[in-house]
């Protein structure tokens, strides 16, 4: 299994983002994707999650209509479409599957609000 995160920057608030999540070594198609993120000093949350079939979508509190998450079956590819970004939504943002009972997560990407 192979998660590879991209598309992290430095953006200003307000600004938006999009991140996506190469994915390999596994039927992608199957499995419920998710979005993680590690703010310093603090402990991993959930950000979003989606299903096979895209057909439901959560998402954490904090997020309040600002983040949509969806996905590319076809490409392999999980996106995270971030919009009017606060500097708490600094943080590593980073990708999920868990299969078999073992989660596979990617290296992250880095998301840095900041004027």
């Amino acid at each position: 299994v192979q998660l590879v995160e991209s598309g992290g920057g430095l953006v200003q608030p307000g600004g938006s983002l999009r991140l996506s999540c190469a994915a390999s070594g596994f039927t992608f198609s199957q499995y419920l994707m998710s979005w993680y993120r590690q703010a310093p000093g603090k402990e991993r949350e959930l950000v979003a999650s989606i299903v096979s079939s895209s057909v439901s979508k959560d998402y954490g509190d904090f997020v309040k209509g600002r983040f949509t998450i969806s996905r590319d079956n076809a490409k392999n590819t999980l996106y995270l479409q971030m919009n009017s970004l606060k500097p708490d939504d600094t943080a590593v943002y980073y990708c999920k599957v868990s299969r078999y009972g073992m989660d596979h997560w990617g290296k992250g990407t880095l998301v840095t609000v900041s004027s």
